[in-house]
């Protein structure tokens, strides 16, 4: 009896770690945005897509976390100048611009809470935003392929 109880406290505290890991795993906002999954270099990464000037204007603002091979892709109805900033974006974050025909053009790094103003080299039609370092670990550089990305709304 004694070890039956024994062995129930074992199972029951495997259980609640193991129902823990994976509740932490899933991602903290459920924001309602619709996602994407996008082949990046061969690695499958899960976007939110944000396609309206509203959506983009908040981004992954007030996040305190992304989980590993998610991100989120900005999508522009036209190929256009894009800068990026991270004023209330409490996460490191790489992004990658990428034109209309999918291939990325440039990569930065950006830290979290700050001002400094990020660019695309050209006009590009999306941003993708990573974890930090997400590209350089994943050894995806400009002129990679990025496939799956949602086409822009007519406006």
């Amino acid at each position: 009896m004694r070890n039956s109880r024994f062995i129930y406290r074992i199972a029951l505290a495997f259980a609640l770690a193991s129902s823990s890991a994976a509740w932490a795993a899933q991602p903290e906002v459920n924001t309602g945005l619709p996602r994407v999954e996008l082949k990046v270099g061969g690695h499958t990464l899960s976007a939110e897509v944000a396609s309206t000037a509203e959506q983009q204007q908040t981004g992954l603002m007030n996040r305190s976390s992304l989980p590993p091979n998610h991100g989120m892709v900005f999508v522009f109805a036209q190929t256009q100048p894009v800068c990026m900033w991270m004023k209330n974006t409490r996460i490191p974050l790489s992004v990658a611009f990428i034109g209309a025909d999918g291939r990325i053009v440039n990569i930065a790094d950006m830290q979290p809470e700050t001002e400094d103003v990020h660019c695309a080299q050209q006009d590009v039609r999306y941003a993708l935003e990573t974890p930090l370092h997400w590209f350089a670990q994943h050894g995806v550089k400009a002129g990679a392929r990025v496939n799956g990305l949602p086409k822009p709304a007519l406006r």
